[in-house]
């Protein structure tokens, strides 16, 4: 029997005098004790599969009066359970080391709890923190390795999430390096210090692992095809383009437009992870862009601002690298089709123009309402075809001028994925897929537009290293109600003045 010395009954008042956190984190070993759970309905199940799912060989005694269908299905499948189909009485408590009180009935449940603390057992109550000698907290499990989250009571909701990001960010393979570090302490000589310096040796690597090639020279990748793009799309348009070379000499008043809208949306998409592409598709239309040159400037502009901001994101350490895998291949799929096809209809600009225009409408709508709706759902509804979202987010992208944040990263923070790993991801993938559209564009469509090219590429590149710092400093409901009425306004002219010129 677990000794419980010196129980007051005034334990509750005094632990609210208390003042943090007075927890003490024990792992108890249910498997060598008996545990008695009170309760067979809903409540008494989730006990229940706690208990066993952690100690699959724990002895337990279930006393019920009533027992659910769920319950018993569940002792079905585990017939090591006892089960007494009573009412709960003192005596149940005999020769029983730890109690659950898992009842919806509160008179009970402190009855069982009295009880309890006059044979000096520990006593858990469910959905009473003052009630509870101890609390079952969320666990990450990677094999041996068990890691248990507590609030103090305060939250359950905070250790889940919590529970999600750390189930997320462990490998599985922890518990092969903990098999095998169990394996190499037997066969060390020497003492306690010698062991220990030699064990700190070895685990080094997981304090600093090594990273994949990709990982490690993801930054030297992207300035070099930042380079490297930039130098060919320079020395062409500088042989075959005259109207190029004419404007660097004679800067029209459009380059400064769109390098302080670059700038702006720049500066938006830091914050929100989304909305450049809309924005900026909206903003040049509304300047008389066909549709196919808006998406190329904007794709081209976002070869250098999404390549800053994704090496950014990269340093702090925000990209998912597996759900990167997942996404890029199909993305730069979809997007690539997605330019060829807009620009095969840049000579029927002036049929796609309101159709663009509607897209941006109501991504700005959809902008809108996420302000006042930024909820995530459960992880168990966590996206599973990232290779679909991808080719669909890269294909609308291109295609409309903008949306793979609004698309792709809402998608997968909806679904449950970490907001944080999810928007450093999106914004790493996002220079691929604007390097591969604009590549395409550029084939397609030449040099056409560069006032608004180079304004954007420009006043986009100076806001992102700044954006990615203050991603999360800045409301992000403001700022969302703000671009959604804006790009819904200007999207509705262009729809509107379309409209007028057919009456």
């Amino acid at each position: 029997m677990l000794p419980l010395p010196n129980i007051q009954t005034n334990n509750v008042a005094f632990s609210q005098k208390e003042e943090g956190n007075q927890l003490f984190p024990v792992f108890i070993k249910l498997n060598q004790l008996r545990t008695l759970l009170i309760g067979a309905g809903n409540i008494g199940l989730e006990k229940l599969n706690a208990i066993v799912k952690n100690s699959q060989y724990a002895r337990v005694t279930v006393v019920a009066a009533v027992v659910s269908p769920e319950f018993r299905l569940f002792l079905a499948n585990h017939p090591n359970i006892k089960l007494k189909e009573k009412s709960f009485d003192a005596g149940d408590l005999n020769d029983i080391d730890i109690v659950f009180a898992a009842t919806n009935n509160n008179d009970l449940n402190e009855e069982i709890r009295t009880a309890a603390h006059e044979r000096g057992l520990l006593i858990n109550v469910a959905d009473k923190p003052e009630l509870c000698d101890f609390y079952l907290g969320s666990i990450v499990q990677k094999g041996d390795l068990k890691i248990a989250i507590s609030t103090n009571g305060k939250s359950p909701t905070i250790a889940k999430r919590l529970k999600e990001i750390l189930n997320d960010s462990l490998p599985a393979e922890l518990d092969t390096t903990l098999q095998n570090m169990s394996a190499l302490r037997q066969t060390l000589n020497g003492d306690f210090a010698v062991k220990v310096k030699k064990l700190n040796k070895v685990t080094e690597s997981l304090i600093n692992p090594r990273k994949s090639f990709l990982a490690a020279n993801i930054n030297w990748l992207i300035w070099l095809s930042i380079v490297i793009f930039l130098g060919a799309v320079g020395f062409t348009l500088w042989n075959t383009e005259p109207e190029f070379q004419s404007f660097l000499i004679h800067i029209d008043s459009l380059f400064y437009w769109f390098l302080g809208a670059g700038f702006v949306f720049a500066m938006i998409d830091g914050a929100i992870g989304m909305s450049y592409g809309v924005t900026s598709a909206s903003f040049s239309l509304a300047m008389g862009l066909p549709p196919a040159s808006a998406s190329m400037a904007i794709h081209i502009s976002e070869v250098l601002s999404n390549g800053i901001a994704g090496w950014m994101h990269f340093r702090m350490g925000n990209v998912n690298w597996k759900l990167f895998k997942l996404l890029i291949i199909p993305a730069i799929v979809g997007a690539v089709l997605g330019a060829y096809l807009l620009s095969s209809l840049e000579h029927y600009s002036q049929y796609t123009k309101p159709v663009v225009a509607v897209y941006t409408l109501i991504l700005g709508g959809i902008i809108l309402m996420k302000a006042f709706n930024i909820r995530r759902k459960k992880a168990e509804n966590k996206i599973k075809r990232i290779g679909i979202l991808g080719f669909f987010g890269g294909f609308i992208d291109a295609a409309f001028g903008g949306g793979w944040g609004s698309i792709v990263l809402s998608s997968l923070i909806a679904g449950g994925r970490h907001p944080l790993f999810s928007l450093g991801t999106v914004k790493i993938s996002r220079f691929f897929i604007a390097t591969l559209s604009s590549l395409t564009f550029f084939t397609m469509l030449g040099g056409r537009y560069w006032e608004a090219v180079l304004g954007l590429i420009i006043g986009s590149a100076l806001a992102s290293p700044i954006a990615a710092k203050v991603s999360n400093r800045i409301s992000a409901k403001t700022i969302m109600v703000a671009v959604g009425i804006i790009v819904m306004l200007v999207s509705a002219r262009s729809v509107i003045l379309f409209i007028l010129k057919l009456i």
